[in-house]
């Protein structure tokens, strides 16, 4: 483990499939402090190659479960392995497999440029930096920071200390990394690159990411399955898909070039109208109908001689499925 998680040196479903196959495996934790039960006798497994996201509203237990995965927190109950390797009681070995990057940008040394933060990290985490040097030339090219590789991470700005924490992580050798909020204060092309390069890194290195964000399209994009935690408790563990289909469709799309801002209105009147897309080209509606519903749409539609050029069910994005769940947002 590297200095991003130092302290950790001297301190269900799909992805439950046999110990052979888990690079993380928590059974039975339970975290207590004091009255408060920050986590209730969580069970999931973490499968190797794979990305699972955590989800939940604040004050779930997600923080508290990375850390105790990490050992940096002491866990009331229960056991955690990662690469088979007990944290508790051989933390030291454990932390050779593991890196995280906890509380973003302030991972890193400011006074250090952003080559010198890899090459400090891979050094710590028991790696030659020479030996990996190739790796972070890519790294610095896959997430934009070439440019600016002999800069002190203080003069950079805080999207780009973000991706220098991300960096820093994938820059040593570990298994498994841990990654809270990856994207905060990135812009929407910044995030999108992260996302998409994410994936790669993972693809090539066959590395298991744990990663926790309220950003929900983050975990909708990288994600192979999501942990909702609500109260300390694990209250879904699937697939993106398989929490969508939890809800059900969530109405429809219509898309025609005869949506005009009366029959828009018309519709207000009598349904539910979740969105509109007036940009260039057709007009794009949705709308919250179902059953019967969707019916008398259509016949709403026909009646103002509307020709619909596509339609499409709208599903429920994870936002939703956590407040179906919980009763909080993300």
């Amino acid at each position: 483990m590297s200095g991003h998680t130092e302290a950790a040196r001297d301190g269900p479903t799909g992805g439950m499939n046999g110990h052979g196959s888990a690079a993380v495996r928590v059974d039975g934790l339970t975290v207590r402090f004091g009255d408060v039960v920050a986590v209730d006798d969580v069970s999931l497994a973490v499968e190797r190659g794979s990305v699972v996201g955590l989800l939940g509203p604040n004050g779930a237990g997600k923080t508290t479960l990375v850390k105790s995965i990490l050992g940096l927190t002491l866990p009331e109950s229960g056991s955690v392995r990662v690469a088979g390797v007990d944290v508790h009681d051989r933390p030291r070995e454990a932390a050779e497999h593991v890196d995280a990057m906890l509380e973003g940008a302030r991972n890193d040394y400011w006074r250090l440029t952003v080559r010198e933060n890899l090459r400090y990290f891979a050094t710590v985490s028991g790696v030659a930096p020479d030996a990996v040097a190739d790796r972070h030339d890519r790294l610095l090219d896959q997430l934009d920071l070439a440019a600016a590789a002999d800069t002190p991470v203080r003069d950079l700005s805080r999207g780009m200390k973000q991706k220098v924490s991300l960096a820093s992580v994938l820059a040593t050798d570990a298994d498994v990394v841990f990654l809270d909020e990856p994207t905060l204060g990135l812009d929407v092309e910044s995030s999108l690159t992260l996302r998409r390069e994410l994936q790669r890194i993972v693809a090539e290195r066959d590395l298991t990411v744990v990663l926790s964000s309220h950003e929900v399209e983050v975990l909708e994009d990288v994600c192979d399955r999501v942990v909702v935690l609500n109260d300390g408790r694990v209250v879904a563990d699937d697939s993106v898909a398989g929490l969508r289909r939890r809800l059900g469709p969530r109405g429809v799309r219509v898309t025609s070039t005869d949506l005009d801002d009366d029959t828009l209105d018309a519709l207000r009147e009598r349904f539910e109208v979740t969105g509109v897309r007036t940009r260039a080209g057709p007009t794009r509606v949705e709308v919250a109908a179902s059953g019967d519903g969707l019916y008398d749409l259509f016949d709403a539609l026909r009646a103002r001689g509307v020709t619909v050029d596509a339609v499409a069910t709208v599903e429920p994005d994870l936002g939703q499925v956590l407040l179906d769940l919980t009763g909080a947002d993300s």
